[in-house]
């Protein structure tokens, strides 16, 4: 413990995430770069979540805002059962399903599930999607001028009297203390999401620029837009980057992330480095905000930690200057793990504008019309139900690609999760065993739409290019046995390679 009050003492951003502390003489929790006092030794309490302090009966700190911290990257990378919980949990699994749904879907049953959440992060998923749904009704509060009904049961509670008692208890004060005057009623929320820096922006939205489908996606004066199919109905969403740095980084500025109004300067303390992204959201329904938000920051790889990433990385002299000259290079995935699928069956031995062009000729016709906003997405990717129900005519690819997208389809359609909560091992026998998937294909699905960060594209042309570029043998074999320096990164070089191609 010496150690993290270090960390609380310095005001050291890194930790923001890792852990929450708080102070047993005022009541409130913080994040470790909270610019307030830093506290005696003998009155601070450590827990591995905001969730826990709340448990044990600690307020959230206003000025610090600790919920509204990067998520912890174990949580993001790890592909154990309780990461797999977190990450469903922060998909808004428990507010759509209830615990039983959570449990289902991990194949545990509750009791055990519970266990294994309160000795790893002090608290069951029924408390941390308690403190969830309280960070998303302080969204909705402070960012909307909707109801602070309508914001109950958006935000996922079951009444209006818990709605009121879980803010007191999380926050200390009313809901309507954080209320904003005079916000529009539209659909549209904006956010901060923040992030750990440094972030490469160049390298990140330049990847998703280059991948878009027309009518679904789109990429222009730096701002990434697409569309997404939500639990509760179709959204839009545009991310831009704030504070860009030298070389397309950003977030060496000392800037706030999702600042509360109560933190007009956004004051993290020194040494915080953080940084966050602009998220504009255009729900048709706002119980969807938790899992666009999680799916926006799953996207940008927003949860990762760059320095150690880096730090393995930039160890290899082949890899150390693309990394000094690249810091925060990050791992784009994706808000729907079917349509990566697709792309990946589509993308088998052809080039990524070829890949463009077929993609667009399965969409289905415009879900929408904005003829307000002509610069928003109109389509939508096809369900697996709508590409089973396209003619053969519509492919434009050879016969047995047309069938391997049919049977991946057809997985998905019969219950096979391609997202965060899947177990990535067993979800990558079952693509092995579909008819056209191999290798390469399955481990680009585990790449983007897993996040598994260890995956290494060894036999792919682009990364054998940019090994060769670098310096790095282009042999499959001999690259792979080159890249075990690289664990648990490799996901990480594979992008760089990319770049270096």
């Amino acid at each position: 413990m010496e150690s993290y009050y270090r960390a609380v003492s310095s005001r050291d951003g890194r930790f923001d995430g890792r852990f929450w502390f708080g102070v047993t003489s005022t009541g409130i929790y913080c994040r470790p770069s909270c610019p307030a006092r830093t506290p005696k030794a003998e009155n601070v309490k450590y827990f591995p979540s905001a969730a826990a302090a709340a448990r044990n009966g600690f307020r959230a700190c206003r000025r610090c805002a600790p919920d509204s911290v990067p998520g912890s990257p174990q949580w993001d990378n790890r592909a154990d059962v309780t990461a797999r919980a977190v990450r469903l949990i922060g998909d808004g699994v428990v507010d759509r399903g209830g615990v039983p749904e959570l449990a289902s879907r991990l194949g545990y049953t509750e009791r055990h599930l519970n266990r294994l959440l309160t000795e790893e992060l002090g608290a069951g998923p029924l408390a941390l999607a308690r403190t969830q749904r309280a960070q998303t009704a302080k969204t909705l509060i402070t960012k909307t001028g909707l109801g602070l009904s309508e914001i109950a049961f958006a935000a996922g509670f079951g009444s209006i009297r818990q709605f009121n008692d879980t803010f007191r208890e999380v926050y200390g004060c009313a809901p309507s203390t954080l209320r904003r005057e005079g916000t529009p009623v539209d659909g549209v929320v904006s956010l901060r999401l923040s992030y750990r820096a440094p972030l490469h922006t160049e390298a990140l939205f330049g990847f998703l620029g280059a991948r878009t489908i027309t009518g679904v996606d789109s990429h222009a004066d730096g701002r990434y837009t697409r569309s997404m199919r939500l639990p509760h109905g179709p959204a839009t969403v545009t991310l831009w980057a704030a504070n860009t740095g030298a070389a397309g980084s950003l977030g060496a500025a000392r800037g706030a992330a999702d600042r509360e109004p109560t933190d007009p300067d956004g004051a993290l303390g020194a040494g915080t480095r953080a940084g966050f992204i602009e998220a504009e959201l255009r729900l048709s329904d706002m119980r969807d905000l938790t899992p666009a938000v999680a799916r926006c920051r799953r996207l940008l790889d927003l949860d990762a930690d760059p320095d150690a990433v880096d730090s393995v990385l930039a160890g290899d002299p082949a890899l150390a200057g693309a990394v000094a000259a690249e810091p925060g290079v990050r791992l784009p995935r994706s808000v729907d793990g079917f349509e990566m699928a697709v792309r990946a069956v589509v993308g088998q031995q052809i080039s990524v504008a070829g890949a463009r062009t077929v993609l667009t000729r399965l969409l289905p016709p415009d879900d929408q019309g904005r003829a307000d906003r002509p610069d928003l997405p109109t389509r939508f990717f096809p369900t697996p139900e709508q590409l089973l129900a396209l003619p053969d005519e519509a492919f434009s690819m050879p016969a047995s690609r047309r069938r391997t997208l049919r049977a991946v389809a057809e997985a998905v359609r019969d219950g096979l999760r391609l997202d965060a909560g899947s177990d990535r091992a067993a979800t990558r026998e079952a693509l092995l065993a579909l008819p056209g998937v191999g290798p390469w294909t399955a481990d680009y699905i585990a790449l983007r739409a897993l996040g598994d960060p260890d995956v290494l594209l060894t036999t792919d042309l682009g990364t054998r290019r940019g090994a060769k570029a670098l310096g790095l043998p282009d042999d499959p074999d001999d690259l792979a046995r080159h890249a075990e320096r690289w664990r648990p990164w490799r996901s990480y070089a594979q992008i760089r390679l990319w770049r270096a191609a």
